[in-house]
């Protein structure tokens, strides 16, 4: 996967600030217990996550789910490593 060149935003003042409150969402199957994993897993690197933001949908077929929650990233490091925790989990297929 290419590697985002944020130094452009960072030059211009525009981008993510750091530190700061991000939403992520993840994607992956259905029924795997994701709801309470995604946040478990962003905790488990760090993060202070904001339980009360947890949402979930599944797909109109129930064969996935999504999960979106708030978290407070102190870092853009921190923040790009929660997309690749995420990621790491065999039932997550991909965040947003």
């Amino acid at each position: 996967m290419k590697e985002i060149d944020f130094s452009q935003a960072k030059a211009e003042g525009k981008g993510f600030q750091f530190p700061g409150q991000f939403e992520i969402t993840a994607i992956g199957n259905a029924n795997t217990g994701l709801t309470a994993r995604v946040p478990e897993i962003l905790h488990g690197i760090g993060l202070e996550v904001l339980h009360e933001t947890v949402t979930s949908k599944l797909t109109p077929a129930g064969n996935y789910e999504s999960v979106a929650v708030s978290f407070v990233a102190p870092s853009r490091e921190k923040y790009m490593e929660a997309h690749d925790a995420l990621r790491a989990d065999a039932n997550i297929r991909f965040t947003l």
